[in-house]
């Protein structure tokens, strides 16, 4: 049987112990809430990263899908618009009919070969018929000039579906200054500067309608 100092002490080691272990009072409830709400706010949250990874790769597929979208459309169109082109110029090609300066369709024969006195025409008359050389150009010029002027009378004189166009009643009457001129001087007789300034005018005019 224990001795009574021997269990006076063990009661003492008891209480001794127990103030020990229940010397840390526990913290007030609003200091425990506080201390939970800061604990939980610096919590990352998990699900947020993913959120943002997954948002900004559909953004990304959006626009990369618009992206190709335009680059098809732009690619079929410039495939419509060269089979246009090849069409409208297979169907040019077999077209007897063109269309003016003047916003007019007339038969590409025609404008051909109108074109041509005008240009032949125009450049016998603005070469220098000095003589010499210069004589023999001129000369070259005038027999390039008589011949375009021979096929287009040939081919359109009287024909109604040009004879009342301005650049055939302009070609006709510089034909026909260049005519009388030359009936009444001679085949050899320089133009005056009048009647050379007649004839340009008129073939400006023509070249205006062709």
């Amino acid at each position: 049987m224990p001795s009574p100092a021997a269990s006076s002490m063990s009661l003492m080691a008891s209480r001794c112990y127990y103030r020990c272990c229940s010397s840390s009072p526990s913290p007030p409830p609003a200091k425990q809430r506080r201390d939970a709400e800061s604990a939980k706010q610096q919590q990352p949250i998990r699900g947020a990263p993913r959120l943002a990874v997954t948002r900004r790769a559909a953004l990304l597929a959006s626009a990369s899908a618009a992206a190709a979208g335009r680059a098809m459309a732009a690619a079929a169109a410039a495939a419509q618009e060269e089979e246009e082109g090849v069409v409208g110029a297979i169907k040019s090609i077999f077209d007897p009919n063109e269309r003016t300066k003047a916003g007019k369709v007339l038969p590409k024969a025609y404008l051909k070969a109108a074109r041509e006195v005008v240009r032949t025409l125009r450049e016998s008359l603005e070469e220098d018929d000095g003589g010499g050389g210069e004589m023999a150009k001129f000369r070259r010029g005038a027999d390039a000039a008589k011949a375009s002027i021979r096929e287009f009378l040939g081919g359109w004189r009287g024909q109604k579906s040009v004879a009342a166009e301005e650049s055939y009643v302009a070609l006709e009457s510089a034909i026909r200054s260049l005519a009388e001129f030359y009936s009444k001087a001679g085949p050899f007789a320089s133009l005056p500067k009048d009647v050379k300034d007649k004839i340009l005018a008129d073939l400006n005019n023509a070249d205006s309608f062709l």
